[in-house]
């Protein structure tokens, strides 16, 4: 490259630099879009919202949800990967972002088409069985499944959804072979379960804690690091000799290209949305433990959870394409 040449690059960064922080100066000027790729009603809506309140007060503009269901969410990502990347679309996404690539064939690169901005929830699965089920604890429930090697199920609600992966995650770190029964949504699997019709189910704990109030339900474990506030007599998987930290997660993406002031200013302004003691309430209602992280974290999380769920897609041959 010439002197020229080399020159021209610079001033062109430089330019772009310029530009990028002068626009981050005053974004947001009009409405943000964020795109959640899921129906409306569901875990990662109902947060979104609660988010997306707290985040435009701080913003001081509003933050419009739009939900574009299908494909696992798939089709919501994509939608958000082609948009203009000047930080007016924004992806809300959940687990099945960093497990869709390992599995499906997609139009977009997760770590190439995206800007981890934040990872704003967390909340633990939870392995709930009928309420008048004979196991008590992850160990009894493997001990019947060595036992009867195939004969006991696992509910999901959707090959290749996050709770599947789960009970596959389950099946490896134990060596049992149960079998998968997929729903069409999480609703029917949880009924299904109740009347004994499935033996377990790996429930985000949002979905099932009134159910295990209820004494619908009882929960054998939680998939967390550590037990959670809401139900500390419910051991980890950890706790019962299961190798297992595992964490249903939300988090808010932008498309490539995002200038980096704009990120910073999402992520700043995400982190002091996550402070407020109202929208910590109104999460943790949910079932959900605020995060707020910073976007390299976050980069670095997505990194390893892809790596994670290729390694257990291929060893337990799980294919969607």
């Amino acid at each position: 490259m010439s002197l020229n040449q080399t020159a021209l690059s610079l001033a062109l960064a430089g330019s772009l630099l310029a530009s990028g922080a002068a626009m981050a100066a005053d974004y947001p000027v009009k409405a943000i879009r964020m795109i959640v790729p899921y129906s409306a009603g569901g875990g990662a809506d109902n947060a979104a919202r609660i988010i997306a309140k707290s985040l435009g007060d701080t913003l001081k503009q509003p933050i419009v949800i739009e939900n574009k269901a299908g494909a696992s969410g798939s089709i919501g990502a994509t939608q958000v990967a082609r948009a203009t990347a000047d930080g007016y679309t924004l992806l809300y996404d959940a687990s099945s972002f960093s497990i869709n690539p390992v599995l499906r064939k997609l139009p977009y690169e997760p770590l190439k088409d995206f800007v981890p901005v934040s990872k704003v929830v967390s909340s633990p699965y939870l392995m709930v069985v009928p309420e008048n089920s004979p196991y008590n604890s992850v160990q009894s429930y493997v001990d019947a499944a060595k036992a009867a090697p195939g004969k006991l199920t696992f509910a999901s609600y959707g090959i290749g959804s996050p709770v599947h992966i789960v009970g596959e995650l389950l099946k490896q770190e134990t060596g049992i072979n149960i079998v998968h029964v997929p729903y069409k949504g999480g609703a029917p699997a949880l009924v299904d379960v109740m009347s004994g019709v499935v033996d377990t189910y790996f429930a985000n704990a949002a979905s099932a804690m009134s159910y295990i109030r209820g004494k619908k339900l009882k929960a054998l474990a939680s998939t967390a690091a550590k037990r959670g506030d809401d139900l500390p007599d419910v051991p980890t998987m950890a706790e019962q000799g299961v190798k297992m930290d595992v964490s249903e997660w939300n988090g808010i993406f932008a498309p490539a290209g995002t200038p980096e002031p704009v990120i910073k200013k999402l992520s700043e302004a995400i982190a002091t949305a996550l402070k407020d003691p109202q929208t910590i309430q109104q999460l943790n209602n949910l079932g959900m433990q605020v995060e707020g992280t910073s976007p390299e974290a976050f980069r670095t999380f997505i990194s390893n959870e892809l790596t994670r769920w290729g390694d257990v897609a291929q060893k337990n041959n799980i294919k969607l394409d």
